[in-house]
């Protein structure tokens, strides 16, 4: 899963944005080595999944994503990010929104495990994780919080900005992606208009 990927994905949407082509961007980000890794494999390996998150986006989206503010970059590889992971789009939802919404703007490792615990009852795959490995994805999925602005450092749910043209393309997309970023009921409904 990497991090954010923020200037990465900049990079690699440049090159979209000239080949419109992602087997054509893929090939030239791995020729030129534009991520800078120190190995092939590193590359192909975060190359790949900055693509397939990039894909989840629709071309309105990917347009903000290149002309956006850092902002507006940055919640847009968030959404990318749930629209790639079903299990961190419903940690979004259930766990960071509902806090957010009862005022309770902490987000301690707990929620992560407890959240953890309670799908790996429907998901059977989630059982058979070691608990380093469930460490780790804990651990990836703060980072990547952090980096996208929904935490701060010390683990604080932040309110989501979300700027009119980002909400705009968003619920042309689907409304209900909105329900992964921190805003209130009275912002959702705003949107909905």
């Amino acid at each position: 899963m990497g991090g954010l990927f923020h200037s990465e994905s900049i990079k690699i949407l440049e090159l979209f944005n000239i080949f419109h082509n992602w087997n054509e961007v893929s090939q030239r980000a791995l020729e030129s080595n534009i991520l800078q890794s120190r190995t092939v494999s590193t590359s192909k390996r975060a190359l790949r999944e900055i693509i397939a998150r990039l894909k989840t986006l629709t071309m309105d989206e990917l347009d903000l994503l290149s002309n956006g503010s850092v902002h507006d970059q940055k919640y847009l590889l968030w959404l990318s990010t749930c629209r790639r992971y079903v299990f961190i789009h419903d940690f979004a939802v259930e766990v960071i929104r509902e806090r957010y919404l009862t005022l309770k703007h902490d987000l301690p490792n707990e929620e992560f495990d407890t959240f953890y615990n309670s799908k790996e009852q429907w998901y059977e795959e989630l059982e058979k994780i070691a608990e380093s490995t469930k460490s780790k994805l804990r651990n990836v999925l703060f980072k990547i919080l952090r980096e996208a602005e929904i935490i701060d450092a010390n683990k604080l749910i932040l309110p989501a900005m979300l700027t009119n043209d980002l909400i705009g393309c968003i619920a042309k997309h689907n409304i209900n992606d909105l329900l992964i970023f921190p805003i209130s009921d009275i912002d959702l409904q705003k949107a909905d208009r």
